[in-house]
């Protein structure tokens, strides 16, 4: 018989899913010899056999792969056959560049889910019950290739039982990495506010119950980090955990028994439900029906944050509960997750009243994700666990190029080949806490990939300190404009190459004029970037505290409107010299104070807090029906003075003025569109975080015949700047725009 050898190499996520056991049943299957490996290169694969058997192979290893593997390159080479005598899974190799994707941690597949319920089962309500297919991957992986003693379950030695399933190739656990049952693997224990053990294993689990349904609140160690856990049905409990959370009104995430129930409580999408019961399982924001549950939950929004048991922990925590709970992420605000069991009982100590822990190690902090649907699509407005750090892949090879991302909302990235790797979501660097878990990122994403950075790629804002950082750093930095990196991340996301209109609004970015920008166009060449047009700029009395005080904002918006005409009787004297001297009362374009200021002069929220809040219920109260809009005078500069003075004039309800609001700004957007000429038009920046502002201007600009384009899987806020300046770095050095310490002249033309 006329015999060949095929190598391949198979890149992607093709680790931890169960591809190596899914090549040797199909190698067997198909009679064929050989032998397959992990490395941190990838999966390689070498079979012989007869011509026909191994392009039937070949075909298969694409289209059979397990539901979890995504194969993003397969090598392949027919060779002289060497004569081997069976087919083998290898011990894996830890040499060569470190090129293979590491999969997020995935919810309990149905398969265990079965199990944890079946009381003939060895695994019978065991909280760590895990698959190839499912739990732990980035929270616990230490370095490459994912191998048992590359993660935190080294300490865990197996039992015969799990051994046999681990070294089994046709067991659905072979080469599991997480695997665990009640013999071997982590256990739960519950202590009190106080650090005292109480119980342990399943009588941990009933003393968080109980707990919880006496309204107290529950600190859970999940996969990524600690959650507090409280009956959301209880407004005394929810009212107690936002005081000593320090979360005033900011909206706090669900987690549902099941889908049934969340149908129950909230409209659902067939689009939204998929996302439900995903392998990412994130917090999916959807419109609440009649939602018993706590008015402090989400006071005044009519969406609701859910998501449903995502680890077995979760699903025996909600099936004996039977009613939906809070489910927010473990800190204070501003603070980063809590990991480490000591850590929280310290952190925590004054928020929680129960610890529900385990001890299996955290290697790093990942938060729940949260999507919305818009469009048909899915937007992720907080990519964590399911999601990071899965990457976006160039059609090109980039150089090793770190990013540290913004000051809000801060991930980091990493490009590795044509890959670029972003971050789990690490939150605002406003807190000591929170730059310490942001440098411990951007050590760690470059040290599990063995990637040592040529450039460090930051934003132009001098007193953020991710900027700070990077400066810092031996390796040579080059600085991105903030609207630049918007842009860009969109544009890597949807796969586009210039020319291109960019449409970049958010709250806060730092204009190389020294304003505020905040609400910028961009006409995207290969060459240059160039802002074409702007939103009028206005005064902030205050600076920052304006954020904060959406009232603020509406003055400044007047006084460049009116002059002292803006000002009440009872206007505060020491605003009324700010904005007249021009003291401490920065000017901006940004389109998120616009917002704000719009919802102060509607009157609908005069002071906020939480960033945003003022912008989302200028959302909420608008009807969706209206089709109308305000006169707005378009040029260079977009002048909202006409729509400032037409809504104040206006004397329809607040539903209607609000509609009309929205309705302005996707018309300025269409026009700018037609002035510029460009047919592609990239919206990014966290206002377009806003549905009815999104969807009615990707409407109007399609039937305009503009193509829009807009973010799915990467933030449009400030979460996605990372990947827009490792893009944009890496354009620019490919171009030779500006000098790598400061590249600033490319940005301002």
């Amino acid at each position: 018989m006329n015999r060949e050898r095929l190598k391949i190499v198979a890149r992607g996520l093709v680790q931890g899913v169960g591809f190596r056991p899914f090549v040797y049943r199909l190698a067997n299957e198909l009679c064929l010899r050989g032998w397959v490996l992990n490395s941190a290169g990838g999966v390689f694969i070498e079979v012989e056999g007869p011509r026909s058997g191994l392009d039937t192979f070949l075909h298969r290893l694409e289209q059979d792969k397990p539901a979890l593997a995504v194969i993003q390159s397969l090598e392949h080479s027919f060779l002289d056959p060497v004569g081997y005598n069976d087919f083998a899974i290898r011990h894996s190799e830890d040499e060569g560049p470190k090129t293979v994707l590491i999969l997020p941690d995935i919810a309990t597949c149905p398969d265990c889910l079965r199990e944890i319920n079946s009381p003939s089962d060895r695994r019978y309500r065991y909280p760590f019950t895990n698959c190839t297919h499912c739990g732990p991957r980035f929270s616990i992986i230490e370095s490459l290739p994912y191998d048992r003693p590359n993660t935190s379950m080294k300490q865990f030695a197996m039992c015969p039982a799990c051994e046999r399933e681990y070294n089994d190739p046709l067991d659905r656990r072979f080469h599991a990495q997480p695997i665990a049952c009640p013999e071997c693997g982590p256990r739960l224990a519950y202590c009190t506010a106080t650090g005292t053990l109480s119980a342990e294993r399943e009588e941990a689990l009933g003393a968080a119950i109980e707990a919880v349904r006496n309204g107290q609140i529950l600190a859970l160690k999940g996969l990524g980090g600690y959650q507090l856990i409280v009956d959301a049905r209880n407004d005394d409990a929810v009212r107690r955990l936002r005081k000593r959370k320090q979360r005033e009104e900011k909206p706090l995430a669900l987690m549902y028994p099941s889908l049934e129930s969340v149908n129950q409580a909230c409209h659902v999408s067939q689009a939204e439900a998929r996302l439900l019961q995903s392998p990412e399982a994130p917090i999916v924001l959807l419109e609440r029906l009649d939602a018993a549950i706590a008015p402090s939950v989400a006071p005044g929004n009519p969406c609701l944050g859910v998501m449903l048991p995502y680890t077995p922990v979760h699903h025996l925590l909600l099936s004996k509960l039977g009613f939906p709970v809070v489910a927010t992420s473990a800190n204070l605000s501003d603070e980063p997750i809590c990991t480490d069991n000591d850590e929280a009982l310290e952190r925590l100590a004054q928020i929680a009243d129960g610890f529900l822990m385990h001890d299996r190690p955290i290697v790093r902090h990942v938060d729940d994700s949260i999507v919305r649907v818009l469009l048909g699509r899915e937007l992720v407005l907080r990519r964590a666990r399911g999601y990071a750090p899965l990457p976006i892949t160039m059609k090109e090879t980039l150089p090793p190029i770190l990013a540290t991302g913004a000051h809000l909302k801060n991930t980091v990235a990493l490009s590795v080949g044509n890959e670029i790797l972003s971050s789990q979501h690490i939150g605002d660097l406003e807190t000591q806490a929170a730059y310490a878990a942001f440098v411990r990122t951007t050590a760690d994403l470059p040290q599990l990939y063995a990637i040592e950075p040529q450039l460090v790629a930051c934003d132009q804002h001098p007193d953020y300190l991710s900027t700070q950082f990077a400066q810092s750093l031996a390796t040579p930095h080059i600085e991105i404009q903030h609207h630049h990196a918007h842009i860009a991340a969109c544009m890597a996301e949807n796969e586009l190459e210039p020319p291109l209109l960019g449409v970049a609004w958010d709250g806060t970015g730092y204009g190389p004029d020294g304003t505020i920008w905040g609400g910028e166009f961009f006409s995207v060449k290969e060459s240059c970037f160039e802002r074409v047009a702007h939103l009028r700029t206005f005064q902030l009395p205050g600076g920052d505290a304006a954020v904060k005080e959406p009232q603020r904002c509406a003055l400044g918006l007047l006084y460049e409107m009116l002059g002292d005409e803006a000002f009440a009787p009872d206007t505060p004297q020491p605003l009324k010299q700010m904005l007249s001297r021009g003291i401490q009362s920065p000017y901006t374009s940004s389109a998120g104070r616009l917002f704000d200021a719009v919802a102060a002069l509607l009157d609908i929220r005069q002071q906020a807090s939480f960033e945003g809040q003022a912008a989302m219920e200028l959302e909420f109260a608008a009807d969706p029906g209206i089709k109308e809009s305000y006169p707005i005078n378009v040029g260079e500069i977009v002048d909202w003075q006409p729509m400032i003075e037409a809504m104040r004039s206006d004397n329809a309800p607040i539903g209607v003025r609000a509609a009309k609001f929205h309705n302005t700004l996707a018309e300025a957007i269409v026009r700018v569109a037609g002035n510029v000429g460009e047919t592609r038009v990239v919206l990014s920046g966290g206002c377009f975080q806003n549905k009815l502002l999104t969807e009615r201007t990707v409407l109007r600009l399609r039937e305009a015949g503009f193509r829009p384009y807009w973010h799915q899987r990467v933030p449009p806020n400030d979460g996605g700047i990372a990947l827009g300046q490792v893009y944009a770095a890496a354009k620019m050095q490919q171009l030779n725009l500006g000098n790598v310490e400061h590249p600033r002249s490319s940005i301002e033309r």
